[in-house]
């Protein structure tokens, strides 16, 4: 029981004193690299999908 009792004094201690926390405007602007980034994928994976789609009706005639 005291090994479980150090380990989470230790953790707290870590999480409080040596993590630097982003700031708020950080978490902002990485939240938006994470959007734009996520939108922009989705549309080539989406234009490839129809891309494919397109090639495979032409080539067997079932989509």
């Amino acid at each position: 029981m005291e090994k479980l009792t150090l380990y989470l004094r230790e953790s707290y201690h870590e999480l409080t004193q040596n993590v630097s926390w982003p700031t708020a405007a950080q978490l902002q602007e990485s939240t938006m690299v994470v959007l734009i980034t996520s939108g922009i994928l989705a549309l080539i994976i989406f234009l490839m999908d129809v891309a494919c789609g397109v090639v495979f009706k032409n080539i067997y005639g079932v989509f």
